[in-house]
């Protein structure tokens, strides 16, 4: 056995980041601290990648000793990041995980504005498959499971918002009349009692 190579490791992804299709970060994680630990850094990293694939028709990319795995969608481009001795084929079973749960949350309209728009549901699913640099999972159906995303299910639409309204400005006119009936029985009972009085006088 080759003593200089390197061990195996559970830790194989070393970043994944999603681009728009002008090599502007919408979303990304670096997993080791020592791969590009400044803000400064990791962009102009992201930009070689950028600058390197978004006109090529390849999956894969070796960069500044890395394995970079990369899928494109209308005015995005998915990347994820391995070491340079690592399985291609592991990287891009996270690629495709990570592609396909995003489609599903954003209804198949892979692109910047759903994206964005959704940025806490693909933040999860980042986090379900990955942890730390770990793979925890790459069957798309189980990440959706865990973040609640199923496919009878659908985040907040127009018609659900309209719902909601619809609902508070019914508890507002309910709230409104009560108060409005109480005024008038405050009223009645205020000239009652000073009728009382005059009465009484």
């Amino acid at each position: 056995m080759d003593s200089t190579s390197p061990e195996p490791s559970l830790y194989t992804v070393k970043a994944v980041f999603i681009l728009d299709n002008d090599g502007n970060r919408l979303l990304s994680k670096y997993y080791d601290p020592e791969l590009y630990p400044s803000m400064k850094e990791q962009k102009t990293f992201e930009r070689n990648v950028f600058n390197k694939t978004h006109k090529a028709d390849n999956e894969i990319a070796f960069l500044e000793g890395m394995t970079i795995v990369y899928k494109s969608s209308i005015d995005l481009f998915f990347y994820v990041v391995g070491s340079a001795q690592e399985n291609e084929l592991m990287l891009m079973s996270v690629l495709n995980c990570l592609f396909d749960s995003t489609s599903h949350i954003l209804r198949k309209n892979v692109e910047r504005r759903c994206l964005l728009e959704n940025m806490e549901g693909v933040f999860l699913v980042v986090d379900e498959i990955i942890d730390g640099g770990v793979i925890l999972e790459s069957d798309p159906q189980q990440v959706l499971q865990k973040v609640n995303y199923r496919a009878d299910e659908n985040p907040l639409t127009e018609q659900s918002v309209a719902q909601v309204i619809h609902k508070q400005t019914d508890s507002v006119n309910i709230i409104a009349k009560a108060i409005h009936t109480n005024m008038k029985a405050s009223h009645a009972y205020t000239n009652a009692v000073q009728f009382s009085s005059v009465l009484f006088i």
